[in-house]
C-alpha cells in the first residue's frame, strides 16, 4: 500500500483529500505546518507528497527544495495562488505537478495515481537487481563482485572471487582440484594444481571463523573440496 503525505494547513481541505485518497486504497498522514511536514517527509516511508504552498512554519517552496535535496519521490504542489510565476518557481524547485485550488478531489486522486505509476516505472527501469548469494552470514554480490562476512566487506582477488562463487553456486558437490582448475581457470592442470590449494587457503582466511574447522569450504581428503550448505 502506497503511503501519501499531505502537508496542508486548511483542515477541511486536508481531510477531504485524505478521505478520497484512503477510499482509493492509499495510506495517508496529514501535517498542518511546513516544519513538521518536512521532518516527516525526510524521515522516509512516504511514496508521494501533496504539498500546500502557503504554510505556517516553513513554506511549500522551501519544503519542496529540501525534499529534492534528499529524495526523488513525487511531489504535487497545491495552492490558491494562480500566478504563473508561482507555478514556474514550484516546478523549478522540483515539484512534479502543480494544482490550483479549488480542484476536484477525484482529480487529485487521478494525478496521484499517475505520478506513482510513472515513478515506479522509472525506478524499475533505472535499477537492476544484483545477483546475490547469501549463506549463513556470507554474502556474495556477483554483479558488483563484492563479498561480505557478517556485514564486513572482504577484499578478494579475481580468481579468489571466481573460485568462491563457483563453489557457493554448486553446494554439497565435491570437486577435485583438477576440476576446479579446469572450471575456474579454464585450463587443464599442467603442473599448476597447487594454485587451487593456495587460493582455497586464502579464501578460508577471509571467510572462515576458524580455518582449522571450516564451516563453508570443506576438504574431502583424497578427493577435493565442497561448499557446505
Amino acid at each position: 500500500m502506497s503511503r501519501i503525505l499531505i502537508v496542508e494547513d486548511e483542515d477541511s481541505i486536508a481531510d477531504l483529500e485524505k478521505d478520497y485518497l484512503e477510499l482509493s486504497g492509499f495510506e495517508v498522514q496529514i501535517y498542518n505546518n511546513g516544519t513538521d511536514g518536512l521532518s516527516a517527509a525526510l524521515s522516509g516511508g512516504f511514496d508521494l507528497v501533496v504539498l500546500d504552498l502557503m504554510l505556517p512554519g516553513t513554506d511549500g517552496f522551501e519544503v519542496c527544495r529540501r525534499i529534492r535535496e534528499k529524495m526523488d519521490i513525487p511531489v504535487i504542489m497545491v495552492s490558491a495562488k494562480k500566478d504563473d510565476i508561482d507555478k514556474i518557481r514550484g516546478l523549478g524547485l522540483g515539484a512534479d505537478d502543480y494544482m490550483t485550488k479549488p480542484f476536484s478531489p477525484s482529480e487529485l486522486v487521478a494525478r496521484v495515481k499517475a505520478h506513482l505509476a510513472r515513478y515506479e516505472r522509472l525506478l524499475g527501469a533505472g535499477q537492476k537487481t544484483n545477483d546475490i548469494i547469501e549463506i549463513r552470514g556470507l554474502k556474495i554480490d556477483k554483479t558488483a563482485r563484492r563479498v561480505w562476512v557478517d556485514g564486513t566487506e572482504k577484499t578478494f582477488t579475481t580468481k579468489e572471487f571466481d573460485l568462491l562463487t563457483f563453489l557457493a553456486e554448486n553446494p554439497n558437490h565435491v570437486f577435485s582440484k583438477e576440476e576446479l582448475f579446469r572450471k575456474v581457470w579454464n585450463m587443464d592442470s599442467v603442473g599448476d594444481i597447487a594454485t587451487v590449494t593456495v587460493h582455497i587457503k586464502k579464501i578460508r582466511e577471509k571467510v572462515e571463523y576458524d580455518t582449522s574447522n571450516p564451516q563453508y569450504i570443506e576438504t574431502i581428503w583424497g578427493v577435493g573440496y565442497r561448499f557446505k550448505i
